[in-house]
């Protein structure tokens, strides 16, 4: 039995352009900043396509080895134990890779074979090739602006996957989100729309990361419990971009003037 729909707001054709790739098992990368939406849109496809998802939100210590599966010792003998990767291919599900330029690059060189025309994975340690179910999908994300240069994903990788650019809602459609997210009224949610807005155009600020849909649906939810609301904005969306002491008073500051 399917639970809940979980909600996302589109703001363009990603809903229609996910269910063709899904529908010809091409590969889907996800563009774009950190809490914009990106993981909510899978959750939201995996619940419209009926099929079961698997997320791994990836770092720099993730390798193939996490993914494909590894040997345990279990009592007297030595058992293989399937990775969420290797789960995936079988069972048919769709698998996120979160950030997958933050993963080690021999994950990148794991899931070669099933970016491309082949759809299989190769299991070294067991010398097995595994055929893709045929409901299997693979996607993943990545942040092009974080750490530039350091964190790229390389062409030959980009060039498997169909590529969509997210970014944040325009204010009309993030005001909704956050009433919806949080039943806060539609006033407030409006301003903190305004707040996220001129934040996000503070370029000079030099932040690595900005206002995020989900500072604001923190902020929305510290609100709406009833915490005081210039309080509510500093601990959910200030605090958590800057740790310059300069900066996150000028912030508050800002703030407080809108809030």
């Amino acid at each position: 039995m399917k639970g809940e729909a979980p909600y996302y707001k589109a703001s363009g054709k990603e809903i229609e352009v996910f269910e063709h790739s899904y529908k010809k098992k091409i590969p889907f990368l996800l563009k774009g900043p950190t809490g914009t939406g990106k993981s909510r849109f899978i959750e939201f496809m995996s619940y419209e396509l009926d099929k079961k998802l698997i997320t791994i939100s990836c770092h720099e210590e993730t390798s193939s080895t996490d993914l494909i599966g590894r040997f345990i010792i279990k009592g007297a003998e030595t058992v293989w134990v399937d990775g969420p990767l290797t789960t995936s291919v079988k069972e048919g599900a769709i698998i996120y890779l979160d950030e997958i330029a933050e993963a080690r690059p021999d994950v990148i060189v794991a899931i070669h074979s099933l970016t491309d025309h082949r759809r299989e994975l190769f299991i070294d340690k067991l010398g097995q090739t595994i055929k893709a179910h045929e409901d299997f999908m693979l996607v993943a994300s990545f942040n092009p602006g974080y750490q530039r240069g350091f964190k790229e994903l390389k062409p030959s990788t980009r060039q498997r996957f169909v590529a969509m650019s997210f970014d944040y809602p325009e204010a009309k459609v993030e005001a909704e989100i956050l009433v919806n997210e949080t039943d806060i009224e539609h006033d407030i949610a409006k301003k903190l729309v305004n707040i996220a807005g001129k934040i996000r155009n503070l370029t000079e600020l030099g932040l690595t990361e900005t206002v995020s849909t989900r500072l604001l649906v923190d902020a929305a939810k510290l609100i709406h419990s009833g915490l005081p609301k210039r309080l509510s904005v500093q601990v959910a969306v200030v605090e958590p971009l800057s740790d310059d002491l300069e900066i996150t008073l000028a912030l508050k500051d800002l703030c407080d003037l809108m809030i």
